[in-house]
């Protein structure tokens, strides 16, 4: 197959300034360099290359639109590029960054004292340090604020107990952003370095999604948090979820990488293949699935734009987040299945990147909120009226 050709039916292109198609440019010439000659591999043996964590600092990936303590400072475009780009690599790689970046040094910049800022922030953003985000419990996905994990102040310390479940980074993770109840019942933040007593790691084996990834359970038992390692500027859910709202950003620009990557892909391949006597992409019904994830991948890229382009102005809504959060996964998840569906029985082997985006999108189609609990999200915001929960 040639080199990735790039998708831009309505000249979106036009629309982006010279440094976020820089940026752009920048990453994807990375990614196609660095990390698609090796990634089948890493699927295959269930492995996530940590080598270009570093790799990914000097890029400026990472944090990249926090200002100061070494950050790039970049819009939520030129961002939401970025996540484009690594996903359309792998969504392994894009959830490594969008957790440092989203879940573990959003909450510290933006909850943090001003010594954990400076401790953390700038050894996060060079790669040197790795972070992890503790929220989803074995039994508390969807509803965090049934989470059982307990911190109890005791002396010059919180003692924390608790499970977290399916957390990206977490085993090579130096330190977690753990989400816990007080004992007046308030969620509060607590940043857990890793080697403290009472705090391990198990990563998660078995997975058919995200294999180029680190998927981890955490676990505390009487484990001591200093009191300078709580988040002070921040209780209760809106903690997490102000985390979640800067993760579910960058996954709908994310998913929009992974559709382009196949329907790339398919295209190329349509082309190609020939059977009957003449390119298969000469048929009608493959025509009609081409043109189906394009048409996709152009409304996509047009709502992740405006998205951007209102985060940058400030006047974003949370509700807004979870519409193309929802809207650009299953369209990424329905045109992987198509794709995978014009490559025929080669689509099913990992000598071609579709069926590695098909399997990894039904995880991204899941975490920080599935499509249902996006649905009622809108569906409370248009209507005045909450379904979470009703019979």
């Amino acid at each position: 197959m040639e080199k990735f050709r790039g998708v831009d039916y309505y000249g979106i292109e036009t629309l982006l300034s010279e440094d976020e198609r820089m940026i752009r440019d920048a990453v994807r010439d990375w990614v196609e360099a660095e990390f698609i000659p090796i990634v089948p591999e890493h699927h295959r043996a269930g492995t996530f290359p940590i080598a270009l964590i570093p790799k990914l600092g000097e890029l400026g990936v990472f944090g990249a639109t926090l200002k100061g303590y070494g950050c790039a400072g970049l819009s939520s475009v030129a961002y939401g590029l970025i996540m484009q780009e690594l996903e359309r690599g792998d969504s392994g790689l894009r959830s490594c960054a969008s957790v440092q970046s989203g879940l573990v040094m959003y909450p510290i910049y933006a909850y943090g004292s001003d010594a954990q800022k400076d401790r953390w922030l700038p050894v996060l953003a060079t790669g040197e340090t790795v972070g992890c985000f503790g929220l989803t419990e074995p039994d508390h996905g969807s509803d965090p604020g049934g989470m059982k994990t307990r911190a109890v102040k005791k002396g010059d310390a919180y003692v924390l107990n608790g499970t977290k479940l399916w957390i990206t980074n977490g085993s090579i993770a130096d330190v977690a952003v753990v989400w816990a109840k007080t004992e007046d019942g308030e969620i509060r933040g607590f940043l857990v370095e890793k080697g403290t007593p009472g705090f391990s790691t198990l990563d998660i084996h078995g997975k058919f999604s995200m294999r180029a990834s680190i998927t981890s359970e955490l676990a505390f038992q009487d484990c001591r948090i200093p009191l300078d390692n709580l988040l002070p500027n921040v209780q209760g859910l809106r903690g997490p979820l102000g985390c979640l709202n800067q993760a579910r950003y960058g996954i709908a620009w994310g998913a929009v990488g992974a559709l382009m990557a196949c329907y790339d892909w398919a295209l190329q391949y349509a082309q190609q293949r020939v059977q009957f006597g003449k390119p298969i992409g000469s048929f009608q019904l493959v025509q009609q699935k081409l043109v189906w994830m394009l048409n996709e991948i152009t409304k996509a890229q047009l709502l992740v734009l405006q998205l951007g382009r209102l985060k940058d102005a400030g006047t974003v809504r949370p509700q807004q987040v979870s519409l193309a959060k929802m809207n650009n996964v299953q369209a990424a998840l329905d045109g992987a299945r198509m794709a995978r569906d014009i490559l025929g029985a080669a689509g099913i082997v990992d000598e071609h990147p579709v069926i590695r985006h098909m399997l990894n999108l039904e995880t991204v189609n899941t975490y920080e909120g599935t499509h249902d609990i996006h649905t009622l999200i809108v569906g409370r915001d248009v209507t005045g009226l909450d379904a979470f929960g009703a019979a």
